[in-house]
């Protein structure tokens, strides 16, 4: 279906002439003389893409209004602003408002321009839902998932957070949660209709982290805008902050401190209204101690601290987690759910270098590959591709058995056993005990002896 652009001119020659251009590529075509024909139009359909004119009929209303009622209605909308005669200042306000490009009436102006500023701008929206329908998928039709004391006592941290402007700091190992966790955070805030703009630190190259942050202008007057321009008055998560260079870090300072920035070969300061969150798989107090971190800056960053725990270290909610994400993937794929045996022991003594997101993927792709096969070849099938991920860790594990003394080999090993027992029953005693075939006494005497304490 051909994309329908809704043009708003109040002078009629120019009108006739973008409407003509648009119709000669194939687009279909609205077009409003007015202030108050571009509001009927808008109310009666959201067009694809909107070309407005700043300066219309109205003394009290002009351009600006309507890219301000469009982006209300659907800030997914291009909009691409016109004018003869505004002044620098509205074209970057409207920018900044959200338009996606400013164009000159005049001399420069030409049907090639127009057309490529469309085709880019439609080709832009296009990426943008396509990429928003996967965040949707991965993120936000995703919640916190487990009973452990620590993704507890994150959904009341986050909770708290919700009637605050406070800067978070979410730390953890990779694949914990913790962009999860950030996006939680915006999404009970004030903040939660305003964009939420993520930048990983970890895959920029050298040399582009200040244009990434802060943008860039170019001498034909051209602007590429920067993570912070995104943000404004929304949430900006800084995902693996240890990564940016030093100098850098001195810029995000001076952002945190003024609420303004200077964009790359730009000569104004531009001010912004951002809540910053970051995230962290490094122990930031050692970055700090070696030199690599501005203490000032991690400290202006770290007002409330949140720490996302490895999933070996609760593997209690495994079992929530798979009937979780058994379900997801199956409505995501429009496949059928799976059965999976959650006593599996294999489950709970792999160590889970990747976390919830191999967990995640493992249910995927099991789900995948096991259509119409039985519980028990779905439970072999785990077994299998999480024995071959941890070979070299049980292989480690047996040379260290095997080169010890009987006496500390049978109590390393009873230790292990006791633990996945006890994880596997939520840390109940009784239940524990019952399954192992040992009095409820014994078996706390036995945990006494081999040092094990409460597991919940």
């Amino acid at each position: 279906m051909n994309k329908e652009i809704l043009v708003i001119d109040d002078n009629p020659d120019i009108r006739f002439l973008i409407c003509n251009i648009l119709k000669e590529n194939n687009y279909n075509i609205r077009s409003a003389a007015n202030y108050d024909q571009a509001v009927l139009e808008i109310n009666k359909k959201i067009p694809d893409l909107a070309i407005i004119d700043i300066k219309l009929d109205k003394t009290d209303k002009d351009g600006i209004d309507l890219l301000k009622l469009i982006n209300k209605k659907n800030n997914s909308v291009p909009v691409i602003m016109i004018s003869g005669h505004a002044t620098v200042p509205i074209a970057l306000e409207s920018i900044r408002l959200g338009a996606y490009e400013f164009i000159e009436k005049g001399a420069s102006f030409s049907a090639d321009k127009l057309l490529n500023y469309v085709n880019r701008a439609l080709e832009a929206a296009s990426l943008k839902a396509e990429r928003e329908l996967i965040e949707n998928k991965l993120f936000h039709s995703f919640d916190l998932i487990g009973k452990s004391p620590s993704i507890s006592k994150i959904r009341k941290t986050i909770e708290k957070l919700s009637s605050t402007e406070s800067r978070v700091l979410v730390s953890g190992p990779t694949g914990s949660g913790k962009e999860l966790v950030a996006r939680k955070i915006h999404k009970y805030s004030i903040r939660k209709d305003k964009p939420f703009i993520v930048i990983n630190a970890a895959s920029l190259k050298e040399n582009t982290y200040e244009k990434e942050l802060f943008g860039q202008e170019f001498d034909d007057g051209t602007i590429s805008f920067g993570a912070l321009d995104k943000a404004d008055k929304g949430t900006l998560l800084i995902d693996e902050i240890a990564e940016i260079p030093i100098l850098t870090q001195a810029n995000i300072l001076r952002v945190l401190i003024d609420q303004k920035f200077t964009r790359v070969n730009g000569k104004k300061s531009i001010n912004v209204n951002i809540r910053i969150i970051s995230s962290t798989s490094k122990n930031m107090n050692e970055e700090v101690s070696s030199g690599r971190f501005r203490e000032d800056l991690f400290h202006r960053l770290n007002v409330v601290p949140i720490e996302t725990s490895s999933l070996a270290e609760r593997t209690e909610d495994i079992p929530l987690l798979i009937e979780y994400f058994k379900k997801k993937i199956s409505e995501i794929n429009g496949v059928q759910e799976i059965e999976i045996d959650t006593n599996n022991d294999k489950l709970y003594t792999y160590n889970w270098p990747g976390n919830v997101r191999e967990l995640r993927n493992l249910i995927e792709r099991v789900t995948i590959l096991s259509t119409n096969e039985s519980k028990d070849n779905i439970g072999k099938m785990i077994t299998d591709i999480l024995s071959t991920k941890s070979y070299k860790e049980n292989d480690l594990y047996a040379k260290t058995t095997f080169s010890s003394p009987l006496k500390e080999a049978r109590e390393q090993f009873e230790k292990e056993y006791l633990i996945i027992q006890l994880k596997k029953n939520h840390g109940n005693i009784s239940k524990t005990a019952d399954f192992i075939g040992m009095e409820r006494s014994a078996l706390h005497r036995k945990l006494k002896l081999l040092g094990i304490k409460g597991i919940n």
